[in-house]
């Protein structure tokens, strides 16, 4: 089973439009997907609509959260879910619509070459960004760049979060470990992966910014990212698995 595991925290503006988006695109493409979104509680009501998505469409299941403890720990905790219910394939996609699902069946193909973890790339040939200001593009690219020095990796985007794992690197990796819990998560994911050998590829994509809601990024996340990064280059090398 291929699941994508959605986070949410009020995108009640956006969750079925992207729910509609990952259905007309599994459909149009013959793939199987999952989409399991899991929901922090959302006062605006987020949770309500997608247990009644849920109810409308068949491929589409609810891990609700008592409380909003960051992007991490929804991640972790849906990887788990999924995982639990025979997930081989595990997705991470935004609810706003900035990450198009038509990219799906790339990622899929990348996967299937071999691949144990496919980025959605922004900053590779052929990717990008859309709507977003230059302090943005800033903040995101000097972030990649910064980690990619900092922590001696060769990935062009660090800090996206559109991605696919396959089963057996979150099953290797100590998930209780993990302890990002903003946008630090996927520098952090993606560097543990790297550290156990598996084999980790880039997928271009163009980030188109939401036009609904508000953006969960601030000053902290990005502190807490800045400051993550040095813990990992100091910390005990991931035990590598066998290729």
């Amino acid at each position: 089973m291929n699941t994508i595991v959605v986070p949410t925290y009020n995108e009640i503006e956006n969750l079925r439009h992207a729910l509609e988006r990952i259905r007309e695109v599994a459909d149009s493409n013959h793939i199987q997907l999952h989409v399991l979104v899991v929901d922090d509680n959302s006062p605006d009501g987020t949770g309500d609509l997608a247990d009644q998505l849920a109810i409308e469409m068949p491929d589409v299941s609810v891990l609700h959260r008592t409380a909003k403890e960051g992007l991490g720990k929804a991640y972790i905790a849906g990887f788990r879910h999924a995982m639990a219910q025979g997930a081989d394939l595990l997705f991470e996609m935004d609810a706003d619509l900035s990450h198009d699902a038509k990219y799906l069946p790339g990622f899929l193909k990348l996967i299937e070459g071999g691949a144990d973890l496919v980025l959605g790339s922004r900053y590779v040939k052929g990717g990008g960004v859309e709507n977003w200001p230059l302090s943005r593009r800033v903040i995101s690219k000097g972030g990649s760049f910064y980690s990619r020095v900092i922590l001696g990796l060769p990935y062009r985007d660090l800090t996206g979060g559109f991605k696919c794992f396959r089963r057996k690197v979150l099953e290797t990796l100590d998930l209780d470990a993990i302890g990002a819990s903003g946008y630090g998560f996927q520098i952090e994911m993606t560097y543990r992966t790297h550290q156990a050998g598996f084999k980790i590829e880039e997928l271009p994509i163009v980030f188109t910014d939401r036009q609904v809601g508000e953006s969960k990024m601030s000053g902290n996340i990005v502190t807490e990212a800045m400051l993550m990064v040095w813990r990992l280059r100091f910390s005990e090398p991931q035990a590598r698995v066998a290729r």
